[in-house]
């Protein structure tokens, strides 16, 4: 059964109009707008790094936030720690072996505005993968690399913790 054409074109315009009216009670906003990007917890302090991780997890939160030299910003400390292992349990004669790099980072938030709220504490973990090849010099390289990826990987989650935590 065919339809005639006038019946084609008011079923396609209803069909358009249908669709318009369904995406236009769509919203898109970001995740900065709003009520979380007005609060007052994303203009942190960061304290010093206590290693290279901490400073890639530091510097990239201080980027995606912005960074605050005011006394009563609340402090915000990085810790990290990593752990290295071999993917797989298969022994060829193919020297280069996966490995996988993990990296566990905890943010902790303190106010420091004379409230008496608890620290606000996220902990996430990432990993990144890479190949070793019985090279000292590449493998170390492809270590720290992984690394420092991984680290980047856990401070997008703890930056994500922070605004679904913010936005409650």
């Amino acid at each position: 059964m065919s339809l005639s054409k006038p019946l084609r074109r008011i079923v396609a315009a209803g069909m358009l109009l249908g669709l318009g009216a369904a995406l236009a009670a769509c919203s898109f906003s970001p995740v900065y707008s709003g009520a979380v990007a007005s609060q007052p917890m994303l203009n942190l302090a960061f304290a010093k790094p206590g290693s290279r991780l901490a400073q890639v997890i530091s510097q990239e939160l201080a980027l995606r936030f912005g960074t605050s030299d005011a006394a009563t910003a609340p402090l915000a400390s990085v810790s990290a720690s990593s752990s290295s292992r071999v993917v797989g349990l298969s022994a060829t004669t193919n020297p280069n072996k996966l490995a996988r790099m993990t990296v566990t980072a905890t943010l902790v938030i303190v106010r420091r505005d004379g409230t008496d709220a608890a620290p606000m504490t996220f902990t996430r973990t990432a990993s990144a993968e890479y190949t070793t090849s019985g090279q000292v010099l590449a493998d170390t390289a492809a270590r720290g690399e992984a690394a420092e990826r991984a680290a980047r990987a856990a401070a997008e989650s703890l930056r994500l913790a922070m605004l679904a935590s913010l936005s409650r």
